[in-house]
């Protein structure tokens, strides 16, 4: 049985993305063995219609046994200034039940005073933070960082009681040296859709991701997206190998949206534990420990 670091659903189907509903989510968890998952809201209007935190709340008490509730709070809240007194929302939900903060995804820089404000309470809060980000500052959603992700880097440096835990294309494209600025990075196409591309092929020169693993205890990975997937599997002996390593820094995830999702990641860690590419030891931590330990479940 695994844990699920990163799902999503919506209490009532809302318009135009056809989001799971509870109920949904949980038949795709019995399917494919998923014992619980993290329920994550959306609360930035740059991605999709906003969902309360309430919601969150509610499906979690109504099966708490299968879900683990996560609070948002978008930076921008209560006063749109860098010192809005966001820690007593904070300390609100966390007295719910509530075990963590994400998934942050204004499309607002990193370094921006808001996010760093935000970034503040959650290390005081005590809750770690599943963010994603973009390399763009429109049309576009997720906390904006440049090539080599020093915003990231800096963010580490400032907060090293807060754990930060990447998420998407533009943390999982820095797995090896980028040929391009841009590459990895998936932006909305102007009529529908988005572009971008996943970078491909052997990684002959580690990138900046691993390294920041590396020089960052409060650093950690989220394998949900179809983004660590085509990361771990573009060079099929440098995948197990990094998995190996930061075994003790790796989520498994699914980032579910709709009831049709497919979860590849699931099959891949269990084809390469059972082909002796990576340990029992290191999946079982992948699968469940770490986010038992991480979330004091």
């Amino acid at each position: 049985m695994v844990i699920d670091i990163h799902a999503h659903a919506y209490r009532k189907r809302p318009p135009f993305i056809p989001f799971c509903t509870a109920d949904e989510v949980l038949r795709r968890y019995d399917e494919v063995g998923i014992e619980k998952g993290v329920l994550l809201p959306i609360v930035s209007p740059e991605i999709y219609i906003p969902q309360c935190n309430e919601d969150i709340l509610e499906m979690a008490e109504n099966h708490p046994d299968r879900f683990i509730p996560f609070c948002n709070i978008d930076p921008r809240a209560i006063t749109n200034s860098p010192d809005a007194p966001l820690d007593r929302l904070l300390r609100h939900y966390k007295d719910l039940g509530c075990k963590g903060l994400g998934e942050v995804m204004p499309n607002l820089p990193m370094m921006h005073p808001l996010v760093q404000n935000l970034f503040k309470h959650a290390q005081d809060v005590g809750f770690p933070v599943i963010f994603d980000g973009s390399g763009l500052l429109t049309g576009d959603f997720g906390l904006q960082d440049d090539p080599g992700l020093p915003q990231l880097e800096y963010t580490l440096q400032r907060f090293p009681d807060l754990i930060l835990i990447g998420h998407g294309p533009l943390f999982w494209a820095e797995i090896g040296r980028l040929d391009t600025p841009a590459e990895g990075r998936f932006i909305f196409r102007i009529g529908g859709g988005q572009v971008g591309r996943h970078p491909s092929g052997p990684i002959k020169e580690e990138g900046v991701m691993p390294k920041l693993m590396r020089r960052y205890s409060n650093l950690y990975a989220d394998l949900s997206d179809p983004s660590p997937w085509h990361a771990l599997t573009r060079d099929p002996d440098y995948g197990p190998k990094f998995v190996m390593e930061f075994q003790d820094k790796l989520l498994f995830g699914t980032d579910i949206i709709t009831p049709e999702s497919e979860f590849p990641m699931i099959d891949l860690l269990k084809d390469w534990k059972d082909t002796g590419k990576i340990t029992g030891q290191a999946f079982a931590k992948i699968a469940r420990e770490n986010a038992i330990k991480l979330l004091d479940l």
